[in-house]
């Protein structure tokens, strides 16, 4: 049973054998680096990165779920990236448009 499933996949028209399967597979390291700076301090983020991280996430997930073979794997890396730029996006605006930028600021300052 296991591998018959396991030779599905191997056949699929997205499955390892093809590109399909390796770029969105690879592009997972795009949302991993994206989560390890969830740590890093919302100054630090670039609104043009974060931008484009977003968009991407948000077109390619469009895309992955009207082409032919379904691509389940490219759907849920662009979803992923999707999420990890909203939030980082959320967090920069909050510190750059909330009064914790300005009491930075005046401890700087002092």
């Amino acid at each position: 049973m296991a591998s018959s499933k396991l030779q599905a996949l191997w056949n699929h028209p997205a499955g390892p054998k093809t590109i399909h399967f390796w770029a969105p597979t690879f592009k997972w390291v795009i949302s991993i680096a994206n989560i390890a700076d969830f740590s890093k301090p919302p100054e630090k983020l670039s609104y043009p990165q974060q931008i484009a991280v977003t968009c991407t996430g948000l077109i390619w997930s469009r895309y992955s779920t009207v082409i032919t073979p379904k691509n389940w794997n490219l759907f849920s890396v662009n979803v992923a990236m999707a999420g990890t730029g909203l939030y980082q996006l959320s967090r920069k605006i909050k510190h750059d448009y909330s009064g914790d930028a300005e009491v930075v600021v005046a401890k700087e300052s002092s």
